[in-house]
């Protein structure tokens, strides 16, 4: 099992997009803010290089631990971790074959210490050798 913990108060990417206008098309674009993008650079610094990252089936129980009380959806804060978890090297990929689960996963309130805990395990079928 796998623990780590990203001290900073969890965000989505979902609520954290801009529309621009793309200047080759015209047309809008949507994009990450810049508070998001520092959000998953920050992440980074607390999941350093990995070398060999996971590609067998996973539980990605994530405690997301927000600093206020305000609504937020879970599986948007889930798809936010999951691609830094992904962009960081932690995780080959995020489809469902590596991360095959997400049980346990909430979205919790503490004030004075927001962050994320990550748990990961590796999932056996039943059927494989052990």
């Amino acid at each position: 099992m796998l623990k780590i913990t990203i001290p900073l108060n969890p965000m989505t990417k979902k609520n954290s997009q801009r529309i621009i206008k793309n200047r080759a098309t015209g047309r809008p674009l949507i994009i990450q803010s810049e508070t998001y993008k520092q959000y998953e650079k920050d992440c980074g610094a607390f999941l350093g290089n990995w070398k060999d990252p996971i590609n067998y089936p996973i539980n990605l129980k994530c405690l997301f631990y927000r600093k206020d009380r305000r609504e937020v959806d879970l599986s948007n804060c889930i798809e936010a971790i999951q691609d830094i978890l992904k962009k960081y090297g932690v995780i080959k990929d995020d489809n469902h074959k590596i991360v095959a689960s997400v049980d346990g996963s909430r979205v919790l309130y503490d004030k004075k210490n927001p962050r994320t805990e990550i748990c990961i395990e590796e999932i056996r079928d039943e059927w494989s050798p052990t």
